[in-house]
Protein backbone atom coordinates (compact mmCIF):
# COMPACT_ATOMS: atom_id res chain seq x y z
CA UNK A 1 0.00 0.00 0.00
CA UNK A 2 2.79 2.36 0.92
CA UNK A 3 4.58 1.44 -2.30
CA UNK A 4 1.46 2.34 -4.34
CA UNK A 5 1.08 5.68 -2.55
CA UNK A 6 4.72 6.45 -3.20
CA UNK A 7 4.28 5.71 -6.94
CA UNK A 8 1.20 7.94 -7.02
CA UNK A 9 3.13 10.75 -5.34
CA UNK A 10 5.86 10.56 -7.99
CA UNK A 11 3.26 10.66 -10.77
CA UNK A 12 1.51 13.71 -9.29
CA UNK A 13 4.84 15.47 -8.76
CA UNK A 14 5.76 14.84 -12.38
CA UNK A 15 2.48 16.26 -13.63
CA UNK A 16 2.89 19.36 -11.49
CA UNK A 17 6.43 19.84 -12.86
CA UNK A 18 5.23 19.58 -16.46
CA UNK A 19 2.36 22.02 -15.87
CA UNK A 20 4.68 24.46 -14.15
CA UNK A 21 7.14 24.28 -17.04
CA UNK A 22 4.36 24.84 -19.61
CA UNK A 23 2.99 27.74 -17.59
CA UNK A 24 6.43 29.27 -17.41
CA UNK A 25 6.89 28.86 -21.15
CA UNK A 26 3.53 30.52 -21.86
CA UNK A 27 4.42 33.34 -19.50
CA UNK A 28 7.77 33.78 -21.24
CA UNK A 29 6.05 33.78 -24.64
CA UNK A 30 3.50 36.34 -23.45
CA UNK A 31 6.31 38.49 -22.07
CA UNK A 32 8.17 38.26 -25.38
CA UNK A 33 4.99 39.18 -27.33
CA UNK A 34 4.45 42.19 -25.09
CA UNK A 35 8.07 43.23 -25.44
CA UNK A 36 7.95 42.87 -29.21
CA UNK A 37 4.75 44.89 -29.38
CA UNK A 38 6.24 47.63 -27.23
CA UNK A 39 9.42 47.73 -29.28
CA UNK A 40 7.86 48.33 -32.67
CA UNK A 41 4.21 47.33 -32.83
CA UNK A 42 2.41 46.40 -36.01
CA UNK A 43 2.04 48.60 -39.09
CA UNK A 44 -1.54 49.29 -38.01
CA UNK A 45 -0.44 50.78 -34.67
CA UNK A 46 2.78 52.46 -35.82
CA UNK A 47 2.92 56.24 -35.74
CA UNK A 48 4.41 57.49 -39.01
CA UNK A 49 6.43 60.69 -39.17
CA UNK A 50 5.34 62.74 -42.20
CA UNK A 51 7.12 65.89 -43.29
CA UNK A 52 5.08 68.53 -45.14
CA UNK A 53 6.71 71.34 -47.07
CA UNK A 54 5.17 74.12 -49.16
CA UNK A 55 6.80 77.07 -50.84
CA UNK A 56 4.42 79.69 -49.42
CA UNK A 57 1.17 79.91 -47.50
CA UNK A 58 -1.94 80.85 -49.46
CA UNK A 59 -5.51 79.47 -49.45
CA UNK A 60 -5.08 76.97 -52.30
CA UNK A 61 -1.93 75.35 -50.94
CA UNK A 62 -3.37 75.38 -47.41
CA UNK A 63 -6.52 73.62 -48.66
CA UNK A 64 -4.39 70.98 -50.41
CA UNK A 65 -2.51 70.25 -47.19
CA UNK A 66 -5.80 70.03 -45.30
CA UNK A 67 -7.11 67.51 -47.84
CA UNK A 68 -3.90 65.46 -47.62
CA UNK A 69 -4.12 65.20 -43.83
CA UNK A 70 -7.81 64.26 -43.97
CA UNK A 71 -7.03 61.38 -46.35
CA UNK A 72 -4.32 60.16 -43.98
CA UNK A 73 -6.80 60.32 -41.08
CA UNK A 74 -9.53 58.55 -43.07
CA UNK A 75 -7.07 55.75 -43.90
CA UNK A 76 -6.68 55.12 -40.16
CA UNK A 77 -3.03 56.13 -40.19
CA UNK A 78 -1.51 57.53 -37.00
CA UNK A 79 0.75 60.38 -38.05
CA UNK A 80 3.11 62.84 -36.47
CA UNK A 81 3.61 65.85 -38.75
CA UNK A 82 6.60 68.10 -39.26
CA UNK A 83 4.98 71.08 -41.04
CA UNK A 84 7.21 73.61 -42.80
CA UNK A 85 6.69 76.61 -45.08
CA UNK A 86 9.49 78.38 -46.97
CA UNK A 87 7.67 81.74 -47.11
CA UNK A 88 8.58 81.96 -50.81
CA UNK A 89 12.31 81.77 -50.03
CA UNK A 90 14.12 79.27 -52.26
CA UNK A 91 17.08 79.04 -49.89
CA UNK A 92 14.75 78.18 -47.01
CA UNK A 93 12.96 75.75 -49.31
CA UNK A 94 16.16 73.72 -49.81
CA UNK A 95 17.00 73.87 -46.11
CA UNK A 96 13.56 72.51 -45.20
CA UNK A 97 13.96 69.55 -47.58
CA UNK A 98 17.36 68.68 -46.12
CA UNK A 99 15.99 69.07 -42.58
CA UNK A 100 13.13 66.63 -43.25
CA UNK A 101 15.59 64.10 -44.63
CA UNK A 102 17.87 64.47 -41.58
CA UNK A 103 14.87 63.88 -39.32
CA UNK A 104 14.35 60.57 -41.15
CA UNK A 105 10.67 61.11 -41.88
CA UNK A 106 8.73 58.18 -43.33
CA UNK A 107 7.28 60.25 -46.19
CA UNK A 108 7.47 63.80 -47.54
CA UNK A 109 4.37 65.67 -48.75
CA UNK A 110 5.66 68.37 -51.13
CA UNK A 111 3.01 71.02 -51.76
CA UNK A 112 4.13 73.02 -54.87
CA UNK A 113 6.65 72.57 -57.68
CA UNK A 114 9.63 74.21 -55.90
CA UNK A 115 8.92 72.18 -52.75
CA UNK A 116 8.83 68.92 -54.70
CA UNK A 117 12.01 69.77 -56.62
CA UNK A 118 13.87 70.54 -53.39
CA UNK A 119 12.64 67.33 -51.77
CA UNK A 120 13.70 65.23 -54.76
CA UNK A 121 17.16 66.79 -54.79
CA UNK A 122 17.50 66.03 -51.08
CA UNK A 123 16.62 62.31 -51.15
CA UNK A 124 16.35 59.39 -53.53
CA UNK A 125 15.13 57.05 -50.79
CA UNK A 126 12.30 58.65 -48.80
CA UNK A 127 8.94 58.48 -50.65
CA UNK A 128 7.76 61.88 -51.90
CA UNK A 129 4.13 62.67 -52.71
CA UNK A 130 3.53 66.01 -54.40
CA UNK A 131 0.50 68.12 -55.21
CA UNK A 132 -0.06 71.65 -56.54
CA UNK A 133 2.43 70.86 -59.33
CA UNK A 134 1.51 71.91 -62.86
CA UNK A 135 4.09 70.17 -65.06
CA UNK A 136 5.67 67.31 -63.12
CA UNK A 137 7.42 65.88 -66.18
CA UNK A 138 8.81 69.25 -67.27
CA UNK A 139 9.97 69.92 -63.71
CA UNK A 140 11.84 66.59 -63.88
CA UNK A 141 9.98 65.21 -60.88
CA UNK A 142 8.70 62.13 -62.72
CA UNK A 143 9.51 60.29 -65.94
CA UNK A 144 5.88 60.21 -67.09
CA UNK A 145 2.38 60.47 -65.67
CA UNK A 146 1.75 56.74 -66.18
CA UNK A 147 5.15 55.53 -64.92
CA UNK A 148 6.60 58.08 -62.50
CA UNK A 149 9.75 56.09 -61.70
CA UNK A 150 12.04 56.61 -58.70
CA UNK A 151 10.64 57.78 -55.34
CA UNK A 152 8.20 60.51 -56.46
CA UNK A 153 4.57 60.66 -57.57
CA UNK A 154 1.52 62.80 -56.85
CA UNK A 155 -1.35 64.92 -58.17
CA UNK A 156 -1.22 67.67 -60.78
CA UNK A 157 -2.95 71.03 -60.28
CA UNK A 158 -3.75 71.61 -63.93
CA UNK A 159 -6.66 69.95 -65.69
CA UNK A 160 -5.90 69.56 -69.42
CA UNK A 161 -8.92 71.71 -70.30
CA UNK A 162 -8.28 74.55 -67.82
CA UNK A 163 -6.21 76.85 -70.04
CA UNK A 164 -8.10 76.30 -73.33
CA UNK A 165 -11.42 76.98 -71.60
CA UNK A 166 -10.01 80.03 -69.77
CA UNK A 167 -8.66 81.58 -72.98
CA UNK A 168 -11.95 80.86 -74.78
CA UNK A 169 -13.82 82.53 -71.93
CA UNK A 170 -11.59 85.61 -72.11
CA UNK A 171 -12.35 85.80 -75.84
CA UNK A 172 -16.07 85.46 -75.03
CA UNK A 173 -15.71 88.50 -72.77
CA UNK A 174 -14.24 90.47 -75.68
CA UNK A 175 -10.62 90.45 -74.50
CA UNK A 176 -8.04 90.85 -77.27
CA UNK A 177 -4.95 91.65 -75.21
CA UNK A 178 -4.54 89.74 -71.94
CA UNK A 179 -2.05 90.60 -69.24
CA UNK A 180 -0.25 87.79 -67.43
CA UNK A 181 2.12 88.17 -64.48
CA UNK A 182 4.44 85.34 -63.52
CA UNK A 183 7.61 84.42 -61.67
CA UNK A 184 10.23 83.53 -64.29
CA UNK A 185 12.04 81.50 -61.61
CA UNK A 186 9.14 79.05 -61.24
CA UNK A 187 9.30 76.30 -63.85
CA UNK A 188 5.61 75.70 -63.15
CA UNK A 189 4.78 79.25 -64.27
CA UNK A 190 7.10 79.37 -67.27
CA UNK A 191 5.43 76.22 -68.64
CA UNK A 192 1.95 77.69 -68.17
CA UNK A 193 2.79 81.00 -69.83
CA UNK A 194 4.20 79.17 -72.85
CA UNK A 195 1.12 76.96 -73.08
CA UNK A 196 -1.32 79.89 -72.76
CA UNK A 197 0.51 81.84 -75.47
CA UNK A 198 0.22 78.91 -77.85
CA UNK A 199 -3.50 78.51 -77.14
CA UNK A 200 -4.15 82.28 -77.31
CA UNK A 201 -2.46 82.58 -80.71
CA UNK A 202 -4.90 80.05 -82.15
CA UNK A 203 -7.80 82.02 -80.64
CA UNK A 204 -6.57 85.36 -81.99
CA UNK A 205 -5.78 86.65 -78.49
CA UNK A 206 -2.47 88.37 -77.64
CA UNK A 207 -0.70 87.70 -74.35
CA UNK A 208 1.25 90.57 -72.80
CA UNK A 209 3.36 89.27 -69.92
CA UNK A 210 5.28 90.81 -67.05
CA UNK A 211 7.84 88.84 -65.02
CA UNK A 212 8.47 89.23 -61.29
CA UNK A 213 10.84 87.58 -58.84
CA UNK A 214 9.02 88.33 -55.57
CA UNK A 215 5.49 88.99 -54.34
CA UNK A 216 6.45 92.60 -53.52
CA UNK A 217 6.85 93.25 -57.28
CA UNK A 218 3.40 91.98 -58.29
CA UNK A 219 1.43 95.22 -57.94
CA UNK A 220 3.97 97.23 -59.93
CA UNK A 221 3.94 94.57 -62.65
CA UNK A 222 0.13 94.72 -62.84
CA UNK A 223 0.19 98.51 -63.08
CA UNK A 224 2.79 98.32 -65.87
CA UNK A 225 0.26 96.45 -68.01
CA UNK A 226 -2.50 99.08 -67.75
CA UNK A 227 -3.18 100.64 -71.15
CA UNK A 228 -1.75 97.57 -72.88
CA UNK A 229 -4.38 94.98 -71.92
CA UNK A 230 -8.14 94.67 -71.56
CA UNK A 231 -8.13 91.73 -69.11
CA UNK A 232 -5.87 89.84 -66.73
CA UNK A 233 -5.27 86.11 -66.45
CA UNK A 234 -3.45 84.79 -63.37
CA UNK A 235 -2.43 81.14 -63.55
CA UNK A 236 -1.29 78.98 -60.63
CA UNK A 237 1.89 80.93 -59.97
CA UNK A 238 2.67 80.74 -56.24
CA UNK A 239 4.39 84.14 -56.13
CA UNK A 240 1.53 85.97 -57.86
CA UNK A 241 -1.26 84.10 -56.09
CA UNK A 242 0.30 84.90 -52.70
CA UNK A 243 -0.05 88.60 -53.64
CA UNK A 244 -3.30 88.26 -55.59
CA UNK A 245 -4.98 91.17 -53.81
CA UNK A 246 -2.49 93.49 -55.54
CA UNK A 247 -3.70 92.35 -58.97
CA UNK A 248 -7.33 92.48 -57.84
CA UNK A 249 -6.90 96.10 -56.71
CA UNK A 250 -5.38 97.12 -60.05
CA UNK A 251 -8.02 95.23 -62.06
CA UNK A 252 -10.88 96.74 -60.05
CA UNK A 253 -9.45 100.27 -60.26
CA UNK A 254 -9.37 99.97 -64.05
CA UNK A 255 -12.61 97.96 -64.47
CA UNK A 256 -10.82 95.01 -66.05
CA UNK A 257 -11.92 91.38 -65.76
CA UNK A 258 -9.51 89.09 -63.92
CA UNK A 259 -9.61 85.39 -64.73
CA UNK A 260 -7.80 83.21 -62.20
CA UNK A 261 -6.52 79.66 -62.15
CA UNK A 262 -7.90 78.56 -58.78
CA UNK A 263 -11.37 78.49 -57.29
CA UNK A 264 -10.00 79.90 -54.04
CA UNK A 265 -8.87 82.94 -55.98
CA UNK A 266 -12.45 83.57 -57.12
CA UNK A 267 -13.48 83.84 -53.50
CA UNK A 268 -10.68 86.34 -52.96
CA UNK A 269 -11.99 88.65 -55.70
CA UNK A 270 -11.19 87.18 -59.12
CA UNK A 271 -14.01 87.32 -61.65
CA UNK A 272 -13.97 83.66 -62.66
CA UNK A 273 -12.01 80.43 -62.88
CA UNK A 274 -12.22 77.11 -64.61
CA UNK A 275 -10.90 75.05 -61.78
CA UNK A 276 -11.17 72.39 -59.14
CA UNK A 277 -10.87 72.24 -55.38
CA UNK A 278 -7.30 72.07 -54.11
CA UNK A 279 -8.64 70.19 -51.12
CA UNK A 280 -9.58 67.39 -53.53
CA UNK A 281 -6.15 67.04 -55.16
CA UNK A 282 -4.58 67.14 -51.69
CA UNK A 283 -6.94 64.37 -50.58
CA UNK A 284 -6.05 62.28 -53.65
CA UNK A 285 -2.36 62.77 -52.82
CA UNK A 286 -3.08 61.58 -49.28
CA UNK A 287 -4.67 58.43 -50.65
CA UNK A 288 -1.47 57.75 -52.58
CA UNK A 289 0.55 58.24 -49.41
CA UNK A 290 -1.68 55.72 -47.63
CA UNK A 291 -0.86 53.09 -50.27
CA UNK A 292 2.83 53.63 -49.57
CA UNK A 293 2.63 53.69 -45.77
CA UNK A 294 0.10 50.87 -45.27
CA UNK A 295 0.59 48.64 -48.29
CA UNK A 296 4.31 49.12 -48.82
CA UNK A 297 3.92 50.34 -52.40
CA UNK A 298 6.63 52.32 -54.11
CA UNK A 299 5.82 55.75 -55.61
CA UNK A 300 7.10 54.31 -58.89
CA UNK A 301 4.09 51.95 -58.90
CA UNK A 302 1.50 54.72 -58.49
CA UNK A 303 0.65 56.79 -61.60
CA UNK A 304 0.52 60.55 -61.16
CA UNK A 305 -3.01 61.96 -61.51
CA UNK A 306 -4.84 64.95 -62.95
CA UNK A 307 -7.72 66.66 -61.08
CA UNK A 308 -10.92 64.68 -61.43
CA UNK A 309 -13.47 67.51 -61.71
CA UNK A 310 -13.47 70.84 -63.57
CA UNK A 311 -16.08 73.60 -63.31
CA UNK A 312 -16.57 77.30 -64.10
CA UNK A 313 -17.15 79.46 -61.04
CA UNK A 314 -18.05 83.16 -61.26
CA UNK A 315 -17.93 85.78 -58.52
CA UNK A 316 -21.36 87.43 -58.64
CA UNK A 317 -20.31 90.70 -56.98
CA UNK A 318 -17.36 91.17 -59.34
CA UNK A 319 -19.50 90.34 -62.39
CA UNK A 320 -22.04 92.99 -61.32
CA UNK A 321 -19.30 95.58 -60.81
CA UNK A 322 -18.14 94.94 -64.38
CA UNK A 323 -21.70 95.09 -65.73
CA UNK A 324 -21.37 91.50 -66.88
CA UNK A 325 -24.45 89.35 -67.43
CA UNK A 326 -23.84 85.69 -66.59
CA UNK A 327 -25.19 83.68 -69.52
CA UNK A 328 -27.02 80.40 -68.73
CA UNK A 329 -25.18 78.60 -71.53
CA UNK A 330 -21.91 79.07 -69.65
CA UNK A 331 -23.10 76.55 -67.09
CA UNK A 332 -21.34 78.49 -64.37
CA UNK A 333 -21.62 78.14 -60.63
CA UNK A 334 -22.22 81.67 -59.31
CA UNK A 335 -20.93 82.61 -55.87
Amino acid sequence: MKRNLLKLSFVLFGLLFVLAACGGEEKDNASNDTANSGAGGTEETKTFKIGTTQIVEHPSLDAAKEGFKKAIEDAGIKAEYVDESANNDNSANMTIAQQLVSENVDLIFANSTPSAQAAKSATADIPIIFTSVTDAVGAELIASMEEPGANVTGTIDLHPETMPKSVAFLKELGAKNVGMIYNAGEQNSVAQIAAVKEIAEKEGVTIVDAAVSASSEVKQAAESLIGKVDAFYVVTDNTVVSALESVIDVANANTLPLIVGELDSVERGGLAAYGFDYYDIGYEAGQMAAQILLEGKSPAEIPAAYPANLKLVINKAVAESLGLDVKPEWGAEVQ
